[in-house]
């Protein structure tokens, strides 16, 4: 009777050991997950996505053009999604948006149908933007066909180089300014080329990212 009352002993203090051991280790990896995630670090989120902060007195922005002509361009501007598809102020044409150049605040968006409609109030509307407006612009399906001479010298004036070349259903993204001095280092401008066109009729998507100095007194 003795040896049997040893022997169960034996075994209690062998599960209790166990038991404890198994709870220590499984605490332990508790305790490491926890600590692990605790101190994990996420990734920085910079305004409107960009790769990188923008430096002080700069204005975070980025942008997108169209996809063919199912999903709207998108423009953002200091963490502010100025027009979107989802916002349902896009549309066919030249989407503009314009923002105090001081401090970014949002002045006006519009969109004008360059295939359909009429290209005497886009010009109205670039001649009246006033000096020291940020401009960003993105093409949605095709913004180029009612274009005349008129209407890209004034797209010009605000920075822009290939709005002399926008063409038929071309993609292109652009953030100028008025009385701006030289030529805007932010433009993306894809051709419309059957041959290398990822959508049928239509090139790629463009998007553009950056940081655009704030106007100062």
């Amino acid at each position: 009777m003795r040896v049997a009352g040893a022997a169960k002993l034996v075994v209690a203090v062998a599960v209790f050991l166990l038991t404890f051991y198994v709870i220590s280790q499984v605490f332990e990896i508790k305790m490491d997950s926890s600590l692990g995630n605790l101190f994990a670090t996420k990734p920085p989120r910079y305004k409107c996505g960009i790769s990188k902060a923008c430096p002080e007195k700069h204005f975070a922005f980025k942008m997108a053009s169209g996809a063919a002509n199912v999903v709207g361009p998108k423009i953002c501007l200091e963490d502010n999604v100025l027009m979107s598809g989802v916002k349902n102020n896009v549309g066919r044409g030249i989407n503009v948006a314009l923002a105090n150049g001081k401090t970014g605040e949002v002045l006006d968006t519009k969109y004008f149908d360059m295939w359909g409609g009429d290209v005497a109030p886009f010009i109205e509307f670039l001649k009246a933007i006033q000096d020291g407006t940020i401009v960003l612009m993105g093409t949605y399906d095709d913004g180029a066909t009612k274009l005349n001479d008129e209407a890209r010298r004034l797209i010009a004036e605000l920075g822009s180089t290939s709005i002399t070349n926008l063409g038929f259903r071309d993609n292109w993204v652009f953030c100028g300014g008025k009385g701006i001095k030289t030529k805007s280092p932010f433009e993306q401008h894809i051709k419309n080329n059957k041959d290398t066109n990822k959508y049928e009729g239509w090139p790629e998507v463009v998007e553009m990212e950056g940081c655009i100095p704030q106007k100062q007194d």
